[in-house]
């Protein structure tokens, strides 16, 4: 269910637990990016859980991954949030105490505008959507803050591509931020991650069907797509993991190693759990949305323009939470304390502990409920 709200002067009325994690649109009118290109009519779909109160001092703003949606929590929609554990009545973030928003991030493909989105002449943007960046998504959702009627975030929270829009949130904006917590995310995507990104692009790239970013209407680039999110998933995941899990096993009865030719041979069971990860994605997600976030986080970098890291993160007054996972093998624990020690005042890492890898910051995220309590859900 989608409501529009099209008159952009007006605020947006106030939200309850009957509309929880049912998705609706905001339409904010033009937005001039930070690579000089601009966006004519910008929208930003959204979903909230729980009441703004009187003063409007309990909104928590929560940001989804690379390939993550506005749907955090379950509400009163029949389908399960990605961070249900986390999100909900009694749970850290408490729905009963707390205004939970989260936005589909500017460029996506759950409703905010993005390259699939229509032009003023009605054809898709495709390969003539702009280049984005963390802020310029962040900009955009001050505006829809502005409409919420909220003057003040009690705390953003965000992991992984969410961690990034969190840290630039108090950044931009630190009048408008008492608490960020940045979760498995760094502040500033590092070249290994950008070389990691960029195989992930060139994959998609490659596909014929891609047609530069044209390819709306016709054959969509499923092989591009998938492989891109095997490439991915792979740094989701700890070698540990994958070894304890599959090891060299054959998937059924099918035999990896046998065939006269390669392309007879039969998977190994780590190959059909990525053709599965990658199968899921081609269904639900757009490529060009794919190319156009994966370039915002390789873009995201918390100093530019900003001087040295500490002078960049001098100007922040909100009350930071980081955390980690031990065995993240994209964004190392290690970067998480760079990140820290550059903040003003002591801020510790906090450390989820899990074989899995990345992907815990979804999975165990439970890990960090006294800690975040403490943190941020005392008062």
């Amino acid at each position: 269910m989608t409501t529009y709200f099209p008159a952009p002067s007006s605020r947006l009325p106030r939200t309850g637990p009957g509309s929880d994690g049912l998705l609706r649109t905001a339409f904010l009118g033009p937005v001039v990016l930070d690579a000089g290109g601009e966006l004519p009519d910008v929208q930003l779909a959204f979903e909230t859980w729980g009441t703004l109160n009187e003063d409007a001092t309990n909104a928590v703003l929560v940001h989804h991954a690379l390939t993550g949606s506005s749907h955090v929590a379950r509400g009163a929609s029949e389908e399960d949030g990605w961070w249900d554990s986390l999100v909900g009545p009694g749970r850290t973030v408490d729905t009963d105490r707390y205004f939970v928003v989260s936005i589909n991030m500017l460029g996506g493909c759950y409703g905010s505008t993005g390259p699939a989105s229509l032009d003023s002449q009605g054809s898709p943007w495709g390969s003539r959507f702009p280049f984005i960046t963390i802020r310029d998504s962040v900009r955009t959702e001050a505006l829809l803050m502005d409409r919420l009627g909220i003057p003040r975030w009690h705390s953003v929270l965000g992991g992984s591509m969410g961690g990034a829009r969190a840290l630039e949130w108090a950044l931009m904006y630190p009048d408008r931020v008492e608490r960020c917590a940045v979760i498995a995310c760094t502040a500033a995507s590092s070249a290994e991650q950008i070389a990691f990104a960029q195989a992930q692009l060139q994959a998609i790239r490659l596909d014929p069907a891609y047609a530069g970013g044209d390819y709306y209407g016709a054959d969509l680039p499923v092989a591009g797509l998938g492989l891109a999110r095997r490439i991915a998933h792979i740094t989701y995941r700890s070698e540990a993991e994958l070894g304890d899990r599959f090891g060299r096993a054959a998937q059924d009865v099918e035999q990896p190693f046998g065939g006269v030719l390669p392309a007879e041979r039969g998977r190994y069971q780590v190959e059909s759990y990525l053709d599965h990860q990658a199968e899921k994605l081609v269904h639900r997600f757009d490529a060009n949305s794919y190319v156009i976030l994966t370039e915002a986080l390789m873009s995201h970098d918390a100093a530019r323009d900003r001087g040295s890291l500490a002078q960049a993160l001098s100007g922040a007054t909100a009350r930071f939470f980081i955390a980690a996972v031990d065995t993240d093998r994209l964004y190392f624990p290690g970067q998480s304390a760079v990140l820290a020690e550059a903040l003003p005042g002591h801020v510790p890492v906090h450390m989820i502990r899990s074989p899995i890898g990345h992907d815990a910051f979804l999975t165990q995220i439970h890990q960090l409920d006294r800690e975040l309590t403490e943190a941020f859900f005392t008062d």
